[in-house]
């Protein structure tokens, strides 16, 4: 009877195992697709969170505005005492000085991506853009401000180099981005050094472009009842090639200054002592080699 019973559990046992799914054991194939599954997910996850690490590493800090990464390096100190109004444009910062109602800077940032577009067929032309008041900044001068004082709307971010973009353009001829500047500087030796920063942002890829006033003790004024608008004694450029490591800077007189670029050029440190501004530590503060510019 006992014998009958072992007999009858074992056919009962063998019957249901038939039925029953093969055992995940560790050789089986749904284990071995499923851990195949499980290390796919597992390499997809790390890498997933490797990326995502890399992507907040790389993610540019802002200030404020739309500007970026490169913008930390565009932020310059203003001397305490001195008005100012940070105003981030499209491609453009602007430190426009309330008091004197003219930038005590301008900076922003070129490549040769900017230099090609601006540069291509179709590119944006200045003869369909107007001088005009940024209305959203209540000390910004008027156009007709500037009329009969004998001095040009100087741009310190040239229109050239904004040739690029519609906004950028617009926003380039806002009065906040103008200096009262001699004519004949304006139009002549002046303009020599924009076109060669124009062309060293295509050969080096990037710059970083500063330019701005160096007032005097006493400046002469234009504007309503001509004595609103400040005029400058002199006007500075600095160019600094981040990729590079280079800097050098230029300081031209508020009149006409004839002779090549390289006998304006000065180093960074210079300009920080004739402006009391300040700039990136970045930025070498004491290059003046001419000779890496192509002057």
């Amino acid at each position: 009877m006992k014998q009958l019973l072992k007999i009858w559990i074992l056919a009962v046992a063998m019957v249901m195992g038939a039925a029953l799914p093969p055992q995940v054991a560790g050789n089986s194939p749904i284990t071995a697709q499923w851990s195949a599954q499980a290390k796919s997910k597992k390499k997809s996850k790390k890498k997933k969170s490797r990326h995502s690490k890399k992507a907040r590493r790389s993610t540019p800090s802002k200030l404020s505005g739309s500007f970026t990464t490169s913008s930390d390096l565009l932020a310059v100190g203003i001397p305490n005492g001195v008005s100012n109004q940070v105003i981030n444009y499209s491609a453009i910062r602007v430190n426009f000085n309330p008091s004197l109602r003219i930038p005590n800077c301008v900076a922003y940032e070129l490549t040769a991506t900017m230099v090609d577009m601006a540069d291509a067929p179709g590119h944006e032309s200045r003869k369909h853009y107007n001088y005009a008041k940024d209305a959203a900044i209540k000390s910004c001068p008027e156009n007709w401000e500037y009329r009969g004082s004998g001095y040009s709307r100087g741009h310190m971010a040239p229109a050239m180099d904004m040739r690029w973009d519609k906004t950028a353009m617009t926003q380039c001829f806002y009065m906040t981005n103008m200096c009262p500047q001699d004519t004949k500087l304006n139009n002549d030796h002046w303009r020599m050094l924009e076109e060669k920063v124009h062309r060293w942002a295509k050969r080096d890829k990037r710059l970083l472009v500063y330019t701005g006033p160096i007032m005097g003790k006493n400046p002469k004024r234009i504007g309503k009842d001509k004595k609103d608008i400040a005029v400058p004694d002199a006007f500075f450029k600095v160019v600094y090639a981040p990729d590079q490591g280079r800097a050098i800077a230029f300081i031209y007189n508020n009149v006409p200054s004839p002779g090549g670029v390289a006998k304006h050029a000065v180093t960074v440190a210079e300009v920080e002592r004739r402006t009391g501004l300040t700039f990136s530590r970045s930025i070498p503060k004491q290059q003046c080699r001419i000779e890496d510019w192509n002057l």
